[in-house]
């Protein structure tokens, strides 16, 4: 496990797995692991030592976002394969590259969140194939709008803001400071830039949606079918966001190409709001619809194609888990998308097959944000 603070000693004891190898710049991080673990794992402070260990099959990555494109593809390139948590990168080029280098070694890779699996999702109290099977019987319509707020789940909105003009502090004596920064661009130390707060920066995260906008957005991806494409479009309404420290934001609306769209809106707050719209009908919480005799209906149709949701199956059989590299990629540029809209305050526009913001050259930075050395990708 790389990184072990308290999202990385949340996932120890994953059945029919040993904790062989922890690593973590912090030293104490690595001490309250070791009693979490009952002490003698074999512990590391450089990541790519623990990569390089033949004792090693499957790596864990739960850094900060800003390590996990490089640590992954570090890790694909090694022969392992990799557990890598939300979101899978912080930027959409990263994503590509991690992508492209799974493709070339043949790792499987999972990542870390299961919304898409979950049996009671968004309050619809069925689970999200159930919600599947009737998009894609046809009897909503097309296109779907697909409205994410505080009657589906969404409260995140405010989390992770960051602080501004922050002043310096003495790095903590356990803390390598220099290697938790890694490849991003060097920032006097503040405490409230590391550990359970680091998501309200722009270097490291993005806030709130940065955090759970994945896990929420890839569900979505999943049921409208659009695993294997991005939206063309990305509005923001939201106020001027600081260079450094995330701000909040008020609605963010993703057009696909079919006119299907997905709304983060964190203004809304009737529970009698719908979840799904389309020209024949509408899904309210609980699974309620206006389409007459709906759970009639919907058994007469078939169930979705099955998905592996045991990471354990995968790594034996080698077939892809369920959430991986290539469809975690796409939910993962939902976030991206979401973001460059959100520092630039404004619409963009997105070429889906091409991987980039049409005709802005300040967003297409975003994409392909440079490295602090000696790091690179």
């Amino acid at each position: 496990v790389i990184g072990v603070g308290n999202m990385g000693r949340g996932h120890f004891g994953y059945a029919g797995t040993k904790t062989v190898a922890i690593c973590d710049v912090d030293k104490t991080h690595l001490a309250a692991a070791q009693a979490d673990l009952g002490g003698g794992v074999k512990e590391y402070h450089d990541f790519r030592e623990l990569i390089k260990s033949p004792e090693v099959d499957i790596v864990h990555i739960a850094t900060p976002p800003h390590w996990h494109g490089l640590m992954s593809i570090e890790a694909a390139k090694a022969g392992k394969d990799i557990w890598c948590e939300k979101p899978m990168t912080r930027t959409i080029g990263e994503g590509k590259k991690v992508k492209e280098a799974i493709a070339q070694h043949g790792n499987i890779f999972r990542l870390n969140t299961w919304f898409r699996f979950k049996d009671d999702f968004y309050g619809m109290n069925v689970p999200v194939s159930k919600i599947k099977k009737l998009v894609d019987t046809g009897m909503l319509g097309w296109p779907l709008k697909v409205t994410i707020s505080k009657h589906t789940g969404f409260d995140w909105k405010f989390y992770w803001v960051g602080k501004e003009n922050l002043p310096e502090e003495k790095v903590p004596a356990e803390l390598d400071y220099d290697f938790w920064l890694g490849p991003a661009p060097y920032k006097p130390y503040n405490k409230h830039r590391v550990h359970t707060t680091f998501r309200g920066y722009w270097d490291y995260d993005g806030g709130g949606l940065g955090d759970m906008g994945q896990h929420y957005m890839d569900p979505v991806q999943y049921f409208l079918g659009k695993d294997n494409e991005s939206p063309v479009t990305v509005d923001v309404d939201a106020p001027q966001q600081h260079p450094d420290a995330v701000g909040t934001w008020r609605r963010i609306t993703f057009t696909y190409a079919d006119g299907c769209q997905i709304i983060l809106d964190g203004e809304a707050k009737d529970e009698k709001a719908a979840y799904i719209e389309g020209p024949k009908g509408k899904l309210y919480r609980g699974f309620q619809s206006d389409i007459p005799d709906l759970e009639r209906k919907l058994a007469q149709y078939p169930e979705p194609a099955p998905q592996i949701t045991d990471f354990l199956e995968s790594v034996r059989t080698r077939e892809k888990f369920a959430l991986n590299e290539i469809n975690g990629h796409r939910s993962c540029t939902l976030v991206n998308m979401g973001l460059a809209a959100l520092r630039l305050n404004r619409s963009l526009k997105y070429d889906s097959q091409n991987e980039l913001f049409i005709n802005d050259d300040a967003a297409n930075r975003l994409i392909h944000q440079p490295m602090r050395g000696p790091w690179s990708i």
